[in-house]
């Protein structure tokens, strides 16, 4: 760190200058800026600088450099190994046995073992791991201990690095005269379990084991002699990056299907990811504007010859590159662009971003001969130069760097060799050969800064340097040399890097710096629905890939990307259109090996006790508090605790939250929790959620309500089934409380499907029947009161209930039956159950089952007709409990239901006032309590007693609130319930199309749960096609609901069926009433047998019509005035007016 009085470089530890004693300036430990060394809060983004949270540069000291070369010796702390994606390189030299067979032992060293140093060279050269040397080949894994996000790149690199020394070394041997070496070597990825073992002598060995290990070796085994052979999988990888040709599929042992087997043939056009994501098209560019503009101004002051330096820091995949691809697209045509980039390998590979930015300056290399282009990308890569021999293309190139030089400036001559033996055209009389190193290396570094500074006084100039995290010290020693020397000069100098790099311009006066953050959901559902449309099917997908990835671009790119590669999402073409749909549930989806990779080289980076935390923390969840933590990690101080905890948020992968009673922190990324917990063994993780479900019951235990999910889910995930069952059955009562009936069900069918592997007997039994009821009322709600899957738990529940002999749960069992039986209009049956309900009821004296047995016989007399009935036992089950007292699910369901009932009742009873009254009063109770199965009840109430009273646009109001609620919490009987309330509006609102195919979906709906169509579902569709003018159609449907009235005894419609039927075959043939008349007729005695005055009254309306019409006034008007005398309110009703008004026309 540079002191700001006296200019000494200081270590970065460091408080104060070693040399003038001044304060050093104050690292921000979020985003890196420097502050004063007196402030207390970063200038830049108001983070503390107080707390006690570690320098960034400090931090980065202690973990593996992003490098080609990892300097880490220590490994992961956990002796049983850890779960990684890595790639095995296999590497054999062919025939060696008989290469050795006629040669003294000491010669065959002489032979083989330099090729081995070449093969371990190239391992090393890109962060690999030699694990083991067979003594005529090695085997290596890219990726591990410390993972690189580009691991299956660095194998390949390698490989072809390896093979092209090989040839070199073959070369040198024919020429000696002695005999030649060649090498295959096959590569894979995949997961593997890695572990450091003690070797005899105490020495740890890295190894890793799984079937990817053995796949390497078997394409070893496969390649031809000289190649490299790869899997699919790292095929895949790296499409792009290198050239492959397919070799075929080949049978492997333990391997069902055959394995593609793909020859690396040399290097691909791609260099970066980004370049990857231009290639296969890039996704909407949303939410940068504003870094946008801050660029465009940059380059405005730079064009004024005042230069600028603007840094764009982010993490991974935030979209840096993407940035800079939109704005130089936008300035190319103000300016001279020049860009470069530095590559995760390229640490130990000098200058390599400052030649690529030369080449591509000087246009070298456009009209390279086949053999020298091949030579050329391989130095690039490799950073070494491929011999000293005279060549044309060497020529040509020098010719090209004098013209353009000398154009420029004919004063800058003298910088030629310099350029020269840094680009590596130099010829053999190299004027520079005996230059002292420093002098030779300062020189070098002031030439490149001078023809930069030259041409951007021919034109502004756009000098890009990208990924700076991984950049080299030379590279490093030039952007230093440069940022200091571009003040006046007319160019603006743009780098990007993530938090972990660390610079010294903070305090140049033409600095900015602009920090990418993830995008905004708004923004980030902007991109999504470039990607796959705004469809409403996929707003549960384009809500989980948000959630996920918290807005990153690349992540939501390679989620969707993965999507559609594990068949998730599919493409289907149809008249030149592509859609896609949703083949599978999203629980398939697997996290993308590019995001996995980035994420675990990120954590790879932490101390092992840090990353051995952070693992812990993963398991813990999403969110933790410090109590909790403490709990769980036992075999560390407080102090040190606290410190790597400061650590993780220092670094970003945590952050504090408030909360109550005690702090909270919660994962940064929701994929980096993944990743960490991903990368654990199983039995680790078994051991780690027992102690955090132990820790929660000993923190919590005043307050184990509050955590029932928390709990049921680690013990879930320990392998202790008799703790987790017991909290997953009062987590799903607890749901269902909540009204939660999906969560509920869930949680249920995870405590039976450890049920099953408990040992019979009495404690199964009960605890299976408690887990068969919770799943029988969750079915109710979601798929229907007929529903199979209902059925299957009822079933079984009654027979648990009978095993244990247990009288009270029978009684509920026989509740679910008379229920079931009434929804498949087998009526005889449920209201036999239903008073034989009733008889338990009143022996035991047990209001919660009275309750229950009256709400059964309120519903089957209901449909059976007898509605003075029906009300009666509702009314009786009302009165069991005070409105306010709170009760278990099943008897609030009953409750409700029994609500229902008694105002329908009343309003069918001829009295419509006092219903609907009754109806309003329930759903302000049910929205003041909260419960859902009270609201739908209660929405059903009043829309069907608004439409009964002809108030159609209220009916549709509430019918639409019922839809609503039903299809949020995936009620699927209340759903088409809701479609056919709708569909009877509409149809009185004049809207017939639109009714008719409502409740054409809501019957379908209906039927699709196993209930079958009940007559007041056939009445409202008679009702529509009334009012479209269809009759045939109505006649007919009508026809069924009389049918099914007499096959099952369904009465409760049955005046309205037949008052209908009248009205259709008026319409129909208007000349032959009396089929009509008698219709009417019928319709009335149906009502009076139920004393249902108010269908009495609306099938006396459209009788005293058709009356009035054939001249029978007198007979239609005594008729009318006798019901409506019996009416003493409702007279708003559209029914009651209607006969007002008929009524005074008949006495007119």
């Amino acid at each position: 760190m540079r002191c700001s009085e006296c200019g000494t470089q200081n270590p970065v530890a460091k408080k104060f200058c070693s040399q003038c004693g001044s304060a050093l300036p104050l690292l921000c430990p979020k985003c890196g800026i420097e502050n004063p060394g007196t402030s207390r809060f970063c200038g830049d983004c108001g983070t503390s600088l107080t707390a006690n949270l570690p320098n960034p540069v400090q931090s980065s000291a202690r973990t593996a450099p992003v490098s080609g070369t990892p300097q880490q010796t220590e490994f992961p702390s956990a002796t049983d190994g850890e779960r990684k994606t890595i790639t095995a390189l296999f590497a054999d030299i062919k025939g060696s046995m008989e290469l050795i067979e006629n040669l003294d032992p000491e010669q065959a060293r002489n032979i083989i073992d330099p090729a081995l140093r070449l093969m371990m060279e190239a391992i090393r050269r890109y962060g690999g791991r030699v694990v083991q040397s067979t003594g005529d080949g090695i085997f290596a894994i890219f990726g591990a201990p410390f993972a690189h996000e580009d691991h299956a790149q660095r194998a390949l690199y390698a490989a072809l690095r390896m093979q092209d020394d090989l040839n070199r070394y073959c070369d040198r041997l024919g020429a000696e005269g002695r005999e030649r070496v060649q090498a295959r070597v096959g590569i894979n990825t995949g997961e593997a379990v890695v572990r450091s073992l003690l070797t005899g002598a105490g020495h740890p060995e890295y190894t890793p084991i799984g079937h990817s290990i053995g796949l390497a070796a078997r394409m070893e085994a496969l390649a031809p002699i000289g190649s490299v052979a790869v899997t699919a999988q790292t095929k895949k990888l790296c499409d792009g990056y290198f050239n492959f040709k397919p070799l075929g599929a080949a049978r492997v042992r333990g391997v069902s299907e055959p394995v593609g087997v793909y020859e690396a043939t040399g290097l691909g056009p791609l260099r970066t990811h980004f370049q990857l994501s231009a290639e296969r098209g890039l996704s909407k560019f949303v939410g940068r504007q504003s870094e946008l503009e801050q660029l465009k101004l940059a380059l405005d002051l730079a064009k004024a010859g005042r230069g600028q330096l603007v840094a764009v820091l982010g993490e991974a995949g935030v979209g840096k590159s993407r940035l800079f691809h939109e704005f130089k697209a936008l300035a190319q045509s103000e300016c001279m662009v020049l860009e470069t980039f530095s590559l995760a390998y390229g640490k130990d590979s000098s200058y390599l971003p400052v030649i690529e930015l030369l080449k591509h300056y000087f246009t070298i290399a456009a009209e390279d001969d086949k053999r020298r282009r091949r030579e050329q990308r391989v130095a690039k890569l490799l950073a070494v130069e491929s011999g000293r021999v005279f060549s044309p293309w060497r020529r040509r190139a020098r010719e090209k760097v004098t013209s353009k030089v000398m154009a420029l400036d004919r004063r800058l001559e003298d910088i030629l060799p310099y350029l020269f033996g840094l680009l590596g055209i130099q010829d053999s009389a190299d004027p520079l050969v005996q230059m002292d190193p420093q002098i030779k290396r300062r020189r070098t570094l002031d030439a490149i800064k001078r023809v930069l500074l030259r041409e951007s006084l021919n034109q502004p100039l756009m000098v890009v340097f990208e990924d700076l995290h991984w950049i080299d010290d030379e590279t490093q020693a030039f952007l230093n040399l440069l940022a200091d020397s571009i003040a006046n000069a007319p160019l603006l100098l743009l780098v990007n890097y993530r938090p972990e790099y660390y610079h010294e311009w903070n305090n140049k006066s033409y600095y900015t710096q602009l920090r990418l953050e993830p995008l905004r959901p708004e923004n980030a559902e902007q991109m999504l629905g470039m990607l796959f449309g705004n469809d409403r099917e996929f707003i549960p997908l384009r809500r989980l890939i948000i959630e996920k990835t918290e807005g990153n671009p690349f992540f939501i790119e390679e989620l969707v990307q993965a999507l559609l590669e594990q068949g998730i999402l599919q493409r289907t073409a149809a008249e030149a259109k592509t859609t896609l749909s949703l083949a599978k549930s999203l629980d398939e989806l697997k996290l993308p090996p590019t995001v996995q990779a980035v994420l675990a080289s990120r954590i790879d980076r932490l101390a092992p006790s840090e990353k051995e935390l952070l693992q812990t923390l993963a398991v813990i969840g999403r969110e933790f508090s410090i109590p909790l933590i403490k709990r769980v990690v036992v075999d560390c101080s407080e102090i040190e605790l606290e410190r790597m905890i400061a650590t993780l948020q220092g670094s970003e992968f945590i952050y504090e939250r408030p909360a109550f009673p005690a702090v909270e922190h919660v994962f940064k990324h929701a994929l980096t929790q993944e990743v960490a917990y991903n990368s654990l063994l199983l039995e680790r993780r078994k051991t780690l959620h027992e102690r955090i479900a132990q820790a929660l019951e000993a923190l919590f235990v005043d307050s184990i309500d509050d955590h029932l999910v928390d709990l049921s889910y680690h013990y879930s995930r320990s392998g202790n089934d008799s703790r987790a069952i017991d909290y997953l059955v009062r987590a799903g009562e607890q749901a269902q409380q909540r009204s939660a009936y999906a969560q509920a069900a869930a949680y249920l069918e995870q405590a039976l499907t450890r049920l099953n592997d408990q040992p019979a007997g009495p404690e199964r039994y009960r605890k299976e029947f408690a887990v068969r009821a919770g799943l029988a009322d969750s079915a109710i709600v979601i798929s229907g009161y007929a529903a199979p899957e209902y059925e299957h738990h009822l079933t079984r529940r009654h027979e648990l209930a009978q095993r244990l002999g247990d009288t009270t749960q029978i009684f509920y069992s026989l509740v679910g039956m008379s229920v079931l039986s009434a929804f498949r209009l087998e009526l005889n049956k449920a209201q036999d159950i239903a008073w034989k309900l009733l008889g338990i009821a009143d022996h035991e004296h047990d209001p919660d089952m009275q309750l229950q047995a009256h709400g059964c016989l309120a519903n089957v007399l209901w449909q059976l007709g007898d509605i003075n009935a029906s009300r009666e036992h509702a009314e009786k089950g009302l009165k069991l409990f005070a409105p306010e007292r709170h009760l278990p699910y099943g008897d609030e369901h009953w409750r409700a239901a029994c609500q229902f009932y008694a105002c329908t009742c009343t309003t069918v009873l001829g009295f419509p006032d006092k219903g609907l009254r009754q109806a309003l009063e329930f759903l302000a109770w049910a929205r003041e309590r909260a419960q859902l199965i009270s609201l739908v009840f209660a929405l059903n109430s009043v829309a069907t007693i608004l439409a009964w009273r002809g108030e159609e646009a209220q009916a549709l109001k509430y019918a639409d609130d019922l839809l609503a609620l039903a299809a949020e919490h995936g009620f699927g009987n209340w759903h088409s319930f809701g479609q056919l309330l709708r569909g009877q509006a509409l149809a009185l609102s004049g809207k017939a199309d639109e009714a008719i195919a409502e409740m054409k979906s809501g019957l379908d709906s209906l039927a699709a749960t196993g209930a079958a169509v009940p007559g007041w579902a056939y009445a409202n569709l008679a009702l529509a096609f009334l009012a479209a003018q269809q009759p045939e159609e109505g006649l007919g449907v009508a026809a069924k609901g009389l049918e099914l009235g007499v096959s099952t005894g369904d009465a409760e419609a049955k005046s309205e069926l037949h008052r209908l039927r009248g009205e259709l075959l008026l319409m129909s043939d208007p000349t032959k009433p009396a089929a009509a008349e008698a219709s009417f007729h019928e319709a009335i005695e149906a009502a009076r047998k139920q004393h249902a005055k108010f269908p009495e009254l609306r099938a006396t309306n459209s009788l005293a019509r058709l009356l009035a019409k054939q001249d029978r006034r007198g007979e239609a008007r005594a008729m009318l005035a006798e019901i409506y005398g019996w009416f003493n309110e409702g007279f708003d009703t559209a029914d009651l007016r209607n006969v007002k008004a008929l009524l005074d026309e008949l006495s007119g």
